[in-house]
């Protein structure tokens, strides 16, 4: 009976010493520095990561090589016209037919604009940032551009852009379309981009157009009656990331499959990209392992 209880004993202290060796070898991985995190392989041929509060960078992958950028050129556009003093959103622009043909000669994404529709600026923006509409991106470089003619207003508000660009300190960016749809000279790299995102969502109204997941929007037709436009995000990363608050897609023959992305977490705002990803589900997939890994970095 005694050799029984010593046995128990020893047992017992076995087991708290194999409890308490379990504790330290957790606290020693807890407080392991952050970057022992292992970084995530992805698919996109570029990335980068940073934390929004203060921008120091969680992840690069050619970060700084200059790529094609599809649609997430429409940062720029969204930034530019925000940045209009004395900007009111709900003034109005009528449609005008050379949107609409300028979808058309380029199968461009649209936001169905109809000719002859008076929508207002926040409108056009919620056109541009939601279904990708490049006709919503014409409408706003005509409208905010300076000029005489329509090719001149374009022009002043790509370079506007490119301004922008400069000022933000995105040396290794480029814009010749106020959409994505290049002329041979749009670029720009996963931290330009990601530096841009950031500063665009310092305004409410991009936060606010950038974390819509669809909207309906009633518009004034040219005979003075109304009709309804619904669009929808093209970012998915709204829907299947818990904490994702933007930002934005792009996509095209030379850019692939793109993503500008964000999230909030615990009060931490992970901002990134990725570029040339293989498909569209892939680029997700891309962002929300970087997210991961950027939440992991972060703690």
């Amino acid at each position: 009976m005694i050799t029984g209880i010593k046995g128990i004993r020893i047992r017992r202290a076995v087991a708290v010493t194999a409890t308490a060796g379990a504790v330290f070898a957790t606290g020693a991985l807890t407080a392991a520095p952050a970057q022992a995190v292992t970084a995530p392989t992805i698919a996109a041929k570029g990335g980068y990561v940073m934390n929004n509060a203060n921008g120091a960078t969680l992840y690069t992958k050619a970060a700084d090589t200059k790529r094609a950028t599809g649609s997430t050129t429409k940062i720029m556009t969204a930034k530019v016209v925000l940045s209009q003093p004395n900007l009111n959103l709900d003034a109005k622009v009528t449609v005008q037919k050379a949107y609409s043909d300028y979808i058309v000669a380029n199968t461009a994404s649209s936001a169905r604009l109809i000719v002859g529709d008076k929508v207002t600026v926040r409108q056009l923006l919620y056109g541009l940032m939601l279904p990708s509409g490049c006709d919503a991106a014409y409408a706003l470089a005509d409208k905010f551009g300076s000029g005489t003619t329509r090719a001149a207003r374009v022009k002043s508000f790509i370079g506007k852009m490119n301004t922008t660009a400069r000022q933000l300190g995105m040396t290794n960016t480029k814009f010749d379309s106020f959409d994505g749809i290049s002329n041979g000279a749009n670029y720009s790299t996963p931290r330009d981009l990601t530096k841009l995102a950031s500063n665009a969502m310092k305004s409410a109204t991009f936060r606010a157009l950038v974390k819509t997941k669809s909207t309906k929007q009633k518009v004034t037709t040219k005979n003075g009656g109304y009709r309804y436009y619904t669009w929808t995000n093209t970012n998915t990363l709204l829907t299947n990331y818990s904490g994702a608050i933007g930002v934005k897609t792009g996509s095209g023959s030379q850019a692939k499959f793109c993503l500008v992305f964000a999230a909030t977490r615990n009060g931490k705002t992970v901002i990134g990209t990725v570029l040339t990803s293989t498909s569209a589900a892939q680029r997700e997939t891309d962002a929300k392992k970087l997210l991961n890994y950027g939440f992991a970095r972060l703690g």
